[in-house]
């Protein structure tokens, strides 16, 4: 789950973001100044932050200026009555990634929201964890604990397809389509094949099983 920190001194700002936003599936936290926002960014690392520009005390401008030293990274975007073009340019020049000027259209927000988190989560290698396993698509290594495991490519990738939906059943033309292709036209015995020596690696000094059959249906990724 995305987590969003929203700014604004305004409470009935903060309000309807913070139901609507947990209404489409994001975790969501709320800061009336600055100064709060980066007590909060700190201890609770947002994914993507919207950002009022005029606050008392601390303004927009200024913690941008410091969310980005701790994170370059961090999607900003403001969310302001300053309408002019150049309080727009200027919004984006100061790095921020959109500039959306009040009164706003909520599902247009979110658009925008979700547009910046998929840029974000395109740019940046996935780290996918459930339970003591672990699969990094940067350095494109897997470990259970401690423990490093060596997959071949399709194995790594059968294992990633499964780690991107955690308890969720897979069938087997799922499987066979996302990892082998829309194409494919080999054995499907080939996945029961790959998921056996997927396992069998998994599972090499007596950890529990994590992949497990759903008779009739396909496989399913979830702990016992």
């Amino acid at each position: 789950m995305d987590r969003i920190l929203v700014v604004d001194d305004d409470p009935s700002v903060t309000s309807l973001l913070k139901r609507g936003l947990a209404y489409e599936g994001f975790a969501v936290d709320t800061a009336a100044s600055g100064e709060e926002a980066l007590k909060i960014a700190r201890e609770q690392p947002p994914d993507l932050v919207i950002l009022d520009i005029m606050m008392p005390g601390m303004d927009g401008m200024e913690v941008l200026r410091r969310l980005r030293a701790a994170d370059p990274e961090l999607p900003v975007l403001f969310l302001t009555a300053r309408d002019a073009p150049a309080d727009q340019v200027r919004g984006l020049e100061a790095g921020a990634d959109d500039y959306v000027v009040k009164p706003f259209t909520f599902e247009v927000l979110v658009a925008r929201v979700r547009a910046l988190l998929r840029r974000r989560q395109a740019e940046r290698p996935q780290v996918l964890r459930f339970a003591d396993l672990v699969l990094d698509t940067g350095t494109y290594t897997a470990r259970r604990g401690d423990r490093e495991i060596h997959l071949t490519a399709l194995e790594f990738k059968l294992l990633h397809e499964f780690m991107l939906h955690p308890r969720q059943v897979l069938n087997k033309d799922q499987l066979l389509e996302r990892v082998w292709g829309y194409d494919f036209g080999g054995n499907a015995n080939v996945l029961e094949v790959y998921v056996k020596q997927l396992r069998q690696k998994l599972e090499a000094e007596g950890e529990p099983r994590l992949i497990h059959t759903v008779r009739g249906v396909g496989y399913v990724l979830r702990e016992g």
